[in-house]
């Protein structure tokens, strides 16, 4: 059984909260889809397509910590590894 809110604020906040579950999701999704990417060019040994897709990383990354979707520094942490992990190829 699903509740629904009765009081308008509660229904307000129900709409809130779904519209900013789908932006964060999205945020994430495209997260992980560069990283992805980036994983199987490595895979494939291909450094320079990696390299390539790093910039795309710190662009998605940091706006996904400007809408507080993932914290400031796990941004950070992210951007580092991976180029970390490319330039090592």
């Amino acid at each position: 059984m699903i509740k629904i809110p009765n009081i308008r604020s509660a229904k307000k906040r129900l709409r809130q909260s779904g519209k900013r579950r789908g932006l964060n999701r999205a945020k994430k999704a495209a997260l992980k889809r560069v990283t992805r990417q980036i994983k199987t060019h490595l895979a494939a040994g291909d450094g320079d397509s990696a390299r390539a897709l790093l910039p795309e990383l710190a662009k998605v990354t940091d706006k996904a910590a400007k809408h507080h979707t993932i914290h400031k520094n796990k941004a950070s942490r992210i951007k580092s590894r991976w180029t970390r992990k490319v330039g090592a190829v």
